[in-house]
């Protein structure tokens, strides 16, 4: 589920009515709010804290209606930071966070008993209020009925059920946006002692008809499989595996394609752009550098698809579940299984996922170890050196090689970050409470094809933007050092470089450049782990985000080879010193550098996360420097250890 994942800053949307969807985990609600408000969204933060605030916009005619989409929760009790932001807006007495004029309350219909108590608290608020419905399709194919005109009558509110997929559902809730003030109201609320709420809770239950549907006897059978301590497991990690297998094999042709189109622009720089330094920044910075970059974007579109199928499908949970008993031997439950997994998409929603966790002990030991695991930005320089270590086919037994490595890579990563958590929780002197992992399982579904397109779309949006962004910028910057100072002819010709000659030019220019300065200055670090000035270079420039990286290296490869920048990278050689002449990509240096990003702290956005999260910059400072130094020992082990082998 690298920097384009953080939050905006805080600006409240404006409109006429501000609705907050208020509703337990899986109950439909930020489904709703897609529905609502399509792709009207934005991202911000409340204030005071850091918990994310989701605002979106409904049209309804020619009216607009905000609606906020707040954490889930299965009561107004909060034991978390988003729990208590929940309580805090629902509090007519606590303005601060902005109070809605109205509160859409998602119902889970096979599950109505336990929704109620969560209902009765909200309705304690005095605001108005409407329920919606949701899953009433699969409260009547497991045999389950509701009547929900008489539910209506007998809670004195509004309550609207919404299909999944009916427009004419949606229609009727939207028709009642506008005008909150007009919704019918309760005579008495709900009383605020927990046995006569019981006893409230029951009389609804008679009132509307209510029948408990049958178990899901589907998800049962699967069930049976996929939670048991063995076959459940084997499974898992068996997902894990094909996840992989189909990044590689599936992209592969799609990455082919797009780099040839990028071949193709970088011929077309070479046969008709006369100028050199237009010529130098279209061929190196954009198609070489930027280009090297957007290569990758199936290997995140198809990284996004399968996260979403397994989440829509329901399968996310039970891992979750399956997880709880793998991270109790580092001292976490399984909510931080759910924190660690969001980590894979982007480490910045994991660090802010922590919040759903009571312990602050937990949530520290859990935020110091989201980095290591592999987010969607080490995919890019995951996928580029293994390319280089590893041939497209070769094979592990039945298995390409290739996906048997981003296994191990995401594997070693998730082991290395549960390490690390176990570390700084044994060593930790914060305190929390200590509750039971609670997680509601969802009936299996067919994953929305409408919700699993948004998820990749908004993906593949987010990293074109930090393409277009912060990636070019960095590029921008890094194409100026690597092709400054330029040189006059007869310095050219005195190096012995014929200056009609473009591509000898640019390769002189860029191991003569300012960056070149730069990369031999780091040459005392990194060198026992393999890395020339180029590969220091890049490794500085990834600081920003890891993908310049490959922007770096793609660069230095088009300055070499214009026209296939991509097979030079294989090709390159030490320009100087000791190993001069031979070959640079080795296993031993290519496996140190999978190795070193696979622990490096290589990117500013998350630090500046880390930072709002804890409150100081004591902490960020700290995992920096304890995961470069973890990065560089592992890295220079396995340099060694795979130069021997080799």
């Amino acid at each position: 589920m690298s920097g384009h994942c953080g939050p905006a800053a805080t600006r409240t949307v404006t409109g006429t009515n501000r609705l907050a969807l208020v509703g337990s985990p899986n109950s439909g609600k930020s489904t709703l709010f897609n529905a609502l408000t399509g792709l009207r969204t934005k991202t911000g933060n409340y204030p005071g804290v850091t918990v994310a605030r989701y605002e979106g916009t409904a049209r309804v005619g020619e009216h607009e209606v905000v609606i906020e989409d707040l954490p889930g929760t299965y009561s107004l009790d909060p034991i978390s930071p988003d729990e208590q932001v929940v309580a805090d807006v629902l509090d007519p007495d606590n303005p601060e966070l902005g109070t809605p004029d109205a509160i859409l309350v998602t119902i889970d219909a096979t599950t109505l008993r336990r929704s109620l108590g969560l209902l009765a608290q909200v309705m304690q608020t005095g605001l108005p209020l409407c329920v919606v419905l949701t899953f009433r399709d699969e409260l009547t194919r497991r045999g389950g009925t509701l009547d929900v005109a008489a539910l209506r009558r007998a809670l004195g509110v509004p309550v609207i059920g919404v299909t999944s997929g009916s427009r004419n559902d949606l229609a009727q809730l939207q028709s009642m946006l506008l005008d909150p003030a007009a919704w019918e109201r309760p005579v008495l609320p709900p009383p605020t002692d927990p046995s006569q709420r019981r006893a409230w809770v029951e009389s609804l239950l008679r009132s509307a008809a209510y029948e408990v549907p049958e178990a899901d006897h589907r998800t049962r059978r699967i069930d049976a499989v996929l939670l048991h301590p063995l076959w459940g497991t084997l499974v898992f990690f068996a997902t894990m595996f094909a996840f992989f297998q189909i990044i590689f094999t599936v992209a592969a042709p799609l990455q082919d394609a797009v780099q040839s189109v990028f071949d193709w622009l970088g011929t077309l720089v070479t046969d008709y752009v006369s100028n050199p330094l237009l010529a130098g920044f279209l061929g190196n910075a954009l198609i070489g550098g930027v280009g090297g970059v957007v290569v990758f974007l199936p290997q995140i579109a198809l990284l996004f698809l399968m996260i979403s199928v397994l989440e829509g499908s329901g399968y996310l949970s039970r891992a979750a579940f399956l997880m709880d008993r793998i991270m109790a031997k580092a001292g976490l439950e399984g909510r931080a299984f759910v924190a660690l997994l969001s980590s894979l998409a982007c480490a910045i929603p994991g660090i802010m996922a922590t919040r759903s966790l009571p312990s602050a002990k937990d949530r520290f030991a859990t935020m110091m170890a989201a980095p290591l695991m592999t987010c969607s930005a080490r995919l890019t320089v995951y996928v580029l050196l293994t390319g280089l270590l590893v041939g497209p086919g070769t094979t592990v037994g039945p298995f390409g090689a290739q996906g048997v490595v981003m296994f191990a890579l995401y594997l070693l990563g998730a082991v290395s970050a549960m390490a690390t958590a176990w570390v700084f929780k044994r060593f930790s002197s914060r305190s929390g409470p200590v509750l039971p992992f609670y997680m509601e399982m969802p009936s299996y579904r067919m994953p929305r094809p409408r919700t699993v397109a948004e998820a990749m779309w908004s993906a593949c949006k987010g990293f074109l933007q930090k393409v277009g962004r912060i990636i070019l910028l960095v590029t921008v910057a890094l194409w100026l050092l690597l092709s400054l100072p330029t040189h006059s002819d007869a310095q050219l010709r005195s190096a012995g470089v014929n200056p009609a000659d473009r591509t000898a030019v640019s390769a002189y220019e860029v191991n003569h450049s300012y960056a070149a300065g730069i990369g031999h200055a780091m040459e005392p670090v990194f060198e026992p782990l393999g890395f020339d000035w180029r590969i220091n270079v890049g490794v500085l420039g990834s600081l920003s985000a890891r993908e310049v990286f490959v922007a770096t290296l793609g660069q230095v490869a088009a300055a070499q080879n214009p026209d296939q920048p991509a097979k030079t990278l294989a090709h390159m050689t030490y320009t100087d010193g000791p190993h001069q002449g031979q070959k640079l990509f080795t296993p031993a240096t290519t496996a140190a550098l999978l190795v070193f990003f696979l622990y490096a702290l290589q990117c500013m956005s998350t630090i500046g996360v880390m930072r709002r999260e804890t409150g100081s910059w004591r902490w960020p400072a700290v995992a920096f420097g304890y995961m470069f130094v973890l990065a560089w020992t592992m890295a220079f082990l396995t340099h060694t250890v795979v130069g021997l082998l080799a």
